[in-house]
């Protein structure tokens, strides 16, 4: 048994009935929906169209927010339905990244994930979803796709059906009949805060009454531009609050002249999901890694770690550490319930792996601590070697996070590892430095932590360049790198990255010597960490995902 939809195009009237049915049924706050009608305009007047695409969960076969999910909150029926459970969601918000559909959502009265569960309590006594059953014209079909006879799976037999995004190879299974590409691909237009009946501010409700009484006395343009908010065409000009051409062109093809594919009803947008508190969290995790790795390859290397040192390095690293357990949970929706990452562990998902990694890591680096303290050799040595393999398992494990995100392109980017290393390098460097101002470091380890970060700044520049300048396979990543390196980012990117926090501390350290010179390279290394981890958390989840 595997449940699926499929939605016929040719028969929608784009009458939102399944959005209605939906919320009633599942009792749906305003302002988020489990499904709805997205509408798009194509085409140059006369030969104009407007496309309805009835937009939810695909409930696929791979489910990648399955996969994230770090407390099995949201989890794949025998018979293909993915479902959740609220009781057990955190509000890590994970799944929302990784869902390519922009399908789910945080309900704003449960502070927990929803989205469209095939309305499995009507599903378990044989009833068809509410959507199904309202439709009007049937334009929803629902059922087993593995029956032979049942009519989802005739249809799916006959009909040429698409699905979206089928190049994530998640096997959608909500199927359409005359699907358009203009609605299936949600970078064809762009998205807005402009939309025809989109705007609360112009009006709700009883909308047919509101519009005869906007209308009343007006023509077509001043009507739109009422309850729209928007200009009118460069081709009107208005006089007296009535519309005069400048070119011989009737009102109706002065709105519907455009030849851009545009939307005209749409959801809201999320905005940016994982804000301030996952980039500090990704410094703050770099810093704690980075203290004690730097120690660990001073060690190899030959350096003799003092008392001092080692109970200072260490005490940073744990420091921040819980720098990073707090931003992890502050960043939740439910941060009563952060404990479930560690006690209903959904194996597969690497914010489960990352925090037991953190969990080791800070248990070892104590260890060492108290080894070093009460002088016992074994428990320093435990302590060490094992630290050092979970300092790097912590200071990478973040990019394997990013990469089960599979709704954000930019993010799948195989040097995303390196990205992260490089960066707990050049943190625990600028940590010894800093520590050298503070404490009589050896020559030794002052020069290490030199050496250290201007090859890691170097090798830094040298991984963003090919991030950004590599051919990416997808559109939303080829979207985030212009973003970065020419939009809204470009003046953070090339000035204060590049420039000031990455090019700067390198010619300050081979150029400028030692003392408050090493100290503001420190510091702007540092600095410079945030900033290119806010712009890459930030930059791809602009990308609109449906």
């Amino acid at each position: 048994m595997k449940f699926g939809f499929v939605i016929d195009n040719r028969k929608c009237i784009g009458c939102h009935a399944c959005t209605v049915a939906c919320k009633s049924e599942h009792d749906v706050p305003v302002g988020v929906n489990r499904t709805y009608v997205k509408q798009t305009e194509k085409g140059e007047f006369p030969n104009t169209r407007r496309v309805f695409q009835v937009t939810r969960c695909n409930h696929c076969t791979d489910a990648p927010c399955v996969s994230i999910c770090p407390t099995e909150a949201l989890h794949k029926r025998e018979d293909g339905i993915v479902d959740f459970n609220n009781d057990r969601c955190i509000g890590c918000k994970s799944c929302m990244q990784a869902c390519p559909y922009d399908a789910l959502y945080i309900d704003p009265e449960t502070n927990t994930a929803a989205k469209c569960n095939y309305c499995a309590h009507r599903t378990d006594i044989g009833l068809e979803p509410a959507c199904v059953n309202i439709c009007p014209e049937h334009a929803i079909i629902s059922g087993d796709m593995e029956d032979p006879n049942s009519e989802i799976s005739e249809l799916l037999s006959r009909q040429q059906v698409k699905v979206r995004k089928p190049e994530k190879g998640t096997q959608p299974n909500v199927f359409y009949i005359d699907g358009d590409e203009v609605s299936l691909n949600p970078t064809i237009t762009e998205k807005t805060n402009t939309y025809i009946w989109g705007s609360q501010t112009t009006g709700v409700g009883h909308y047919a009454k509101y519009a005869e009484k906007l209308t009343e006395g007006k023509d077509l343009i001043n009507m739109i531009q009422d309850l729209n908010g928007a200009k009118p065409p460069s081709n009107v000009a208005t006089y007296g609050g009535e519309s005069a051409q400048k070119q011989p062109m009737t009102q109706v093809e002065a709105i519907m002249s455009d030849k851009n594919p545009r939307r005209v009803y749409d959801t809201p947008d999320k905005g940016i999901l994982w804000g301030w508190e996952v980039s500090g969290y990704v410094l703050t995790k770099a810093i704690s890694a980075g203290a004690f790795l730097l120690m660990f390859l001073g060690s190899l290397l030959g350096l003799n770690i003092s008392t001092e040192l080692a109970l200072t390095s260490g005490a940073i690293s744990l420091v921040f550490l819980g720098a990073t357990g707090l931003l992890l949970i502050k960043d939740l929706d439910r941060p009563d319930r952060f404990h479930y990452v560690l006690l209903r562990p959904q194996w597969n998902s690497w914010l489960v792996r990352g925090g037991y990694a953190i969990t080791v890591f800070g248990g070892m680096v104590t260890a060492w601590i108290a080894g070093v303290y009460f002088e016992i050799p074994i428990v320093e040595q435990i302590g060490f070697w094992i630290g050092g393999v979970f300092g790097v398992i912590v200071a990478i494990y973040t990019a394997f996070l990013f990469a089960q995100a599979k709704g954000r392109d930019f993010w799948q980017s195989p040097s995303m590892v390196l990205h992260m290393l490089i960066h707990s390098f050049m943190s625990g460097a600028a940590v010894v430095l800093l520590l050298g101002f503070f404490m009589n470091l050896p020559e030794g380890w002052v020069g290490l932590a030199s050496n250290v970060l201007i090859g890691s700044l170097i090798a830094n520049l040298l991984i963003m360049m090919i991030e950004v300048s590599i051919t990416h396979p997808t559109e939303d990543a080829k979207r985030t790198v212009k973003m970065i390196i020419k939009g809204r980012y470009a003046n953070q990117f090339w000035i204060q990255v590049i420039l000031m926090t990455n090019i700067l501390p390198i010619a300050l350290l081979i150029f400028g010597g030692g003392g408050a010179i090493a100290i503001a390279s420190a510091l702007l290394t540092i600095i410079g960490i945030y900033i290119t981890e806010k712009i890459w958390v930030e930059a791809p989840q602009r990308i609109p995902l449906s």
